[in-house]
């Protein structure tokens, strides 16, 4: 398989549609497929339509980290109980996924950075996790070769990575061995509704009845959604990543600051990436969205560089339709995969300030440069909620976090999809923190 997953990647999974299903899953990212997972061993039928292909956008295009450490405080005991599945999908699929239990380390320049680790340190120890607190030699000392004047680091050995443009198909196949009916390129085109309730999905392919619907579609949610008269003030922004060639070991796990963030791969080199940085391509949506989005903006602006108008053919492209026939070929038939350029500007940078940190090894050579788009919300969490639409299930937002949190989450939509208690409180996820007048509150930026 070849990496990044585009539109030309083989087919892998083009099942054929039943005529009817218990629940049809849009989106074909870890989210998507994980909630799949769990209604599947729940016994529930199942059909998951992705518009391109398995983990063909964000979910194949992240760092591949697999945190506890920095989570919103609602997230984290998801996130606590999704490293625990990650642990036994590991021990079922032995190296499939690439997962290794080797660590996230925050690293801080400024006393600013240091209080933000220790006021997350509750939140840790609220949840016995093994975070700790470090100072500059401990720090220092976990860093073969390091310079960098980093003042404190923030460890958590329990935490986590994997390989996601692997591990998420390798899932995939594994839930279509036990049942969930996936088919790649075939988007979903609108929902049917009758008396207010779901009744079924119109895809490309024809239509599936059903009792229940996931959106799970990341970066696309918002325009199938507003398609339907529901409205949420998601926008998406681009990140770059990129892959060096093998190198000696520096520390076997995952670390970031604001200037870099790196994880060791199995192959020996390293994914990097900018640690604070990325790009909002400004359209319509953001527009319509700017008030809600004032709050976070006013806390983080500098990480963010701004574009004048998103590609053709993107959700927020000035010429997507907001508005299209359900017989007729539909925005997410046109464009089936969101595969932007990286930014080897800022990649560049990214080359820089690592050799800065280790002048032993030098400026690393790049053999892959790719970006995602990562879908947001104002507050930094996603939302997990029922929509008013009676059988629809809201599953999108998380804002960069989904990768980790997928298996854990993923439980919990299939549970609250099916009426059952989820175990956790998923309040700060509701769908209407963004009409009841609540205040927006980001989440820690660590």
């Amino acid at each position: 398989m070849t990496f990044p997953i585009t539109e030309s990647s083989p087919v892998r999974f083009a099942a054929a549609l039943p005529s009817r299903a218990d629940v049809v899953v849009i989106g074909g990212g870890i989210i998507g497929l994980m909630t799949a997972w769990f209604l599947r061993a729940r016994g529930h039928s199942v059909v998951l339509c992705e518009k391109g292909r398995i983990a063909g956008e964000q979910s194949g295009r992240n760092w591949g980290w697999v945190r506890q450490q920095g989570r919103d405080p609602a997230e984290l005991p998801i996130m606590v109980e999704s490293l625990s599945i990650w642990k036994g999908l590991a021990a079922e699929l032995g190296d499939a996924l690439g997962f290794r239990q080797t660590g996230v380390l925050y690293l801080a320049r400024t006393d600013r950075e240091i209080a933000g680790f220790e006021a997350w340190t509750e939140h840790a120890q609220a949840h016995q996790l093994d975070t700790r607190l470090l100072t500059s030699a401990e720090t220092m000392g976990m860093l073969k070769g390091a310079v960098a004047p980093w003042k404190a680091g923030l460890w958590t050995a329990s935490d986590a990575r994997a390989e996601p443009w692997v591990a998420v198909p390798a899932l995939a196949a594994v839930a279509a061995e036990k049942g969930v009916v996936i088919r790649e390129s075939c988007a979903a085109r609108g929902l049917d509704i009758v008396a207010g309730r779901v009744a079924g999905v119109v895809t490309e392919a024809g239509r599936v009845a059903c009792d229940h619907v996931v959106m799970a579609a990341g970066a696309w949610s918002r325009l199938f959604l507003q398609r339907h008269g529901i409205r949420i003030p998601q926008l998406s922004v681009l990140a770059s990543v990129a892959a060096t060639e093998p190198m000696p070991e520096i520390f076997p796990g995952n670390a970031a600051d604001d200037d870099f963030a790196f994880r060791r791969r199995a192959d020996g080199g390293y994914t990097i990436a900018p640690g604070a940085r990325h790009e909002f391509f400004i359209g319509r949506d953001a527009f319509a969205s700017l008030g809600v989005y004032l709050p976070t903006l006013r806390k983080d602006f500098r990480s963010t560089t701004f574009r004048p108008a998103a590609p053709p053919g993107y959700p927020d492209a000035w010429s997507t339709p907001r508005r299209w026939a359900f017989d007729k070929v539909s925005p997410f038939e046109r464009l089936r995969i969101l595969n932007p350029r990286p930014n080897m500007r800022f990649l560049g940078q990214v080359q820089d300030a690592f050799a800065r940190a280790f002048p032993s090894l030098g400026r690393p050579r790049l053999t892959s440069a790719w970006a995602g788009m990562i879908d947001s919300l104002p507050d930094v969490v996603p939302i997990v909620d029922h929509a008013e639409i009676s059988g629809l299930t809201i599953a999108t937002g998380m804002s960069g976090h989904g990768f980790g949190i997928g298996p854990g989450m993923g439980r919990v939509i299939a549970d609250l999809v099916m009426g059952r208690p989820v175990g956790h409180d998923l309040s700060r996820f509701r769908l209407s923190r963004f009409s009841d007048g609540s205040p927006i509150t980001p989440g820690p930026s660590l």
